[in-house]
C-alpha cells in the first residue's frame, strides 16, 4: 500500500546498463503469466487495490488510453505473479515513454496486492521486469517514476541497481529529488 501519511513527491531514478541482476526466485506455488486479452480488469484491481488510482473505471481508463491500443506489446511487456489460487495478485510492466524525441524505457505499474505484500513478489517483478526489458530492448539505460509514498518499493529498485536521478527527468515527469531525499532517507535508515 501507498503511505499516504508523508507527503507526496516525485521520485526519478535510473538504471545503467550492464549492471547485474539481482535473482529473486518466486515463493514456491506462485507464478509468471504475460498479460492476455481481458487481463486489463486484473491490472485495474491490482492497481487500484494499492491506492494507485482513486477508481476503477479511473485505472481502466489509463489502461486503455496507454496501453491497449499497443496490443501485441502489452502482452510481451506486462506480466502478472499468479497466486497458489490462480489469482492475479501483482503486475508489472517494462514500457517506454519518450522525451522529446528521445524514447526511454521504463519499469511501470509495479504493485502487488496489499495481502501480498511482504512475500518478496515486488522484488520477483521487479527482476522480471529489468529482465524482459533486456530481452525486448537490449541492454539499455532503463528509468523508473515512483513517489515518496512508495517508499518501502524504493528500497527494492535500489536493491535492483536503480539510482536517484538527482537532477532531470525522463517523460513527462517532475522531478522532486531535493524535497523526496530527506523523507525517503528518514523511512528507509539510508
Amino acid at each position: 500500500m501507498l503511505d499516504k501519511s508523508i507527503p507526496y513527491f516525485n521520485i526519478v531514478m535510473h538504471r545503467k546498463p550492464d549492471i547485474a541482476i539481482p535473482h529473486y526466485s518466486i515463493p514456491e506455488g506462485y507464478s509468471i503469466v504475460n498479460f492476455s486479452k481481458g487481463d486489463e480488469n486484473s491490472w485495474v484491481e491490482i492497481e487500484t487495490s494499492v491506492g494507485e488510482f482513486d477508481s476503477i473505471s479511473d485505472s481502466l481508463e489509463y489502461f486503455e488510453n496507454n496501453y491497449l491500443s499497443f496490443p501485441e506489446e502489452v502482452e510481451r511487456r506486462t506480466i502478472f505473479i499468479h497466486s497458489k489460487h490462480g489469482e492475479k495478485v501483482g503486475t508489472c510492466t517494462s514500457w517506454w515513454n519518450y522525451t522529446g524525441i528521445r524514447r526511454d524505457l521504463a519499469l511501470e505499474w509495479i504493485a502487488v496486492k496489499p495481502e501480498y505484500q511482504g512475500l518478496g513478489l515486488g522484488k520477483v517483478l521487479v527482476y522480471e521486469g529489468i529482465k524482459r526489458m533486456i530481452d525486448i530492448e537490449g541492454n539499455r539505460d532503463i528509468f523508473l517514476h515512483t513517489q515518496t509514498w512508495s517508499y518501502r518499493a524504493v528500497g527494492i529498485y535500489l536493491k535492483a541497481g536503480f539510482e536517484f536521478l538527482k537532477t532531470g527527468t525522463f517523460s513527462r515527469y517532475d522531478n522532486d529529488y531535493e524535497k523526496a531525499i530527506p523523507y525517503i532517507k528518514e523511512k528507509l535508515k539510508i
